[in-house]
């Protein structure tokens, strides 16, 4: 027995107090990770089931940041140990990283707490408006933003940077700064521009004039804009794009308009003021025609094969489907009125006039 305790106590001769103090350390922030983990995530299932949207997001924001906490911590302890022991120079970094990384830390929790906080504000309300959720979104990304800008100067303080010294930088170089980063810059006003003015919306069918760019929204970052379009790609544009151009926003149209004219044949023109009649007197009446905005219904023109006539008006829904039903249903009445009255829709025609008697003069 006594043999083995003394190999025991030689082949544990090497081990120094300060290797046995950090192994310690190190064990004892890794089982307080562990307790926390398991503690964290049966509270986390406890606050899933109240409506607070916060104590919830609270708890998801914290799992990560707090197990890297605590090994930042534990480490830079075990460290700081060693450091004492052997006076090694690279040691010397071991408060600075401990100082960057707690504050890391705490950046990363407040910005995974505003991302939580919004997502479950949009989820839990069942916002489905899009200026009610782009607002949210773009308050969100304003206080992300904000979140990394501080995180990033308390950074350049605590590495004894002064802040006032590193500002004074901006205002010299901002210039040089501006040239080489002008894209970026214009992309994040533009964002900006479009999070203030609201030319569009997450959800909003958009298009433009200028450029062939046509789609529904789908995200408004701070350098793009995504843009799904109707053959289902994704389109990617910068928001400077949008400072330039003129932007068509169909989805906040009030009304449709249906816009058609139709002719009918030169044989029937003593007809044709009893269709035109009967035909706005029918638009007059149907409830899927706005009686508020402008119905027109006159003979318009003596067209090549066809007495035209034009129906101008406008239909009360604003759905893309909807509106084909009531332009099909306004286009099959106009036929209808039509036969009724026993004329017909005309279609390109020749006539050809032959005289009644051909004379050929024979030489």
């Amino acid at each position: 027995m006594k043999e083995t305790l003394q190999q025991i106590s030689q082949y544990f001769s090497f081990v120094e107090p300060w290797m046995v103090q950090a192994f310690v350390i190190i064990f004892f922030f890794t089982l307080v990770n562990f307790v926390q983990k398991i503690i964290l995530n049966r509270l986390h299932k406890r606050l899933l089931r109240t409506n607070n949207t916060w104590d919830d997001a609270f708890i998801e924001a914290l799992k990560r940041p707090l197990s890297l906490l605590l090994w930042v911590v534990g480490l830079t302890l075990a460290a700081d140990i060693v450091h004492d022991t052997t006076k090694a120079p690279i040691f010397e970094l071991v408060e600075p990283i401990r100082q960057i990384g707690i504050i890391a830390c705490l950046i990363w929790f407040s910005v995974r707490l505003a991302v939580n906080v919004e997502n479950n504000y949009v989820e839990k309300r069942n916002i489905t408006d899009a200026t009610e959720l782009t607002s949210v979104q773009a308050i969100g990304k304003l206080v992300r933003l904000a979140l990394i800008l501080t995180g990033g100067l308390i950074v350049l303080q605590t590495l004894g940077i002064s802040i006032s010294g590193v500002l004074a930088f901006g205002g010299i170089g901002g210039v040089a700064v501006g040239f080489a980063s002008k894209d970026l810059l214009a992309n994040f006003f533009g964002g900006l521009m479009i999070y203030m003015d609201r030319p569009f919306e997450v959800g909003n069918w958009i298009r433009s004039p200028d450029r062939e760019i046509e789609g529904v929204v789908e995200d408004i970052g701070w350098r793009l804009t995504r843009i799904r379009t109707f053959e289902k790609r994704l389109l990617y544009v910068p928001n400077s794009i949008f400072t330039n151009i003129v932007v068509e926003n169909p989805s906040r149209m009030s009304h449709r308009r249906i816009s058609e004219t139709v002719g009918i044949r030169y044989l029937d023109i003593q007809k044709l003021p009893a269709v035109i009649n009967d035909v706005r007197n029918y638009l007059h009446s149907s409830e899927d025609i706005d009686q508020n905005q402008t119905i027109i219904v006159n003979f318009n023109a003596f067209a090549g094969s066809s007495l035209d006539f034009m129906v101008y008006a406008y239909t009360r829904t604003t759905n893309w489907i909807e509106y084909h039903a009531v332009k099909e249903r306004v286009l099959l009445k106009i036929s209808e009125i039509i036969e009724q009255h026993g004329a017909e829709v005309a279609f390109p025609t020749q006539t050809l006039h032959m005289p009644d008697e051909i004379t050929i003069a024979k030489n």
